[in-house]
């Protein structure tokens, strides 16, 4: 291992640290069950795609996709625990759309 391969392992390493705080945070603020397990489920996806960098001979276009896996994920769980009900107890006319009176 070369300097710049160390470089990378530190780096993959303080962002895995830094990204399972974030979303751990976040995932609290946002009232989502479960922060830690999201949490993990974001971290672990980044750091094996640092592994793949640095010990696989794996095409970069699939560490990037394993990389993005979890941060996609959570941000698609974020998504549906933000989105409101807004049901006025009305059922919904045929051919109206939910929130259009």
């Amino acid at each position: 291992m070369d300097g710049f391969d160390v470089a990378v392992g530190a780096f993959g390493l303080s962002t895995t640290a830094a990204l399972f705080a974030l979303v751990h945070r976040d995932a609290i603020g946002q009232g989502i069950s479960r922060p830690r397990l999201w949490a993990a489920i974001a971290a672990i996806p980044f750091l094996l795609g640092v592994g793949l960098y640095l010990f696989a001979p794996a095409p970069m276009t699939g560490v990037i996709m394993t990389a993005n896996t979890g941060i996609v994920l959570y941000t698609f769980e974020r998504e549906i625990a933000s989105e409101s009900d807004e049901d006025d107890g009305e059922p919904v006319e045929p051919g109206t759309l939910p929130n259009q009176k």
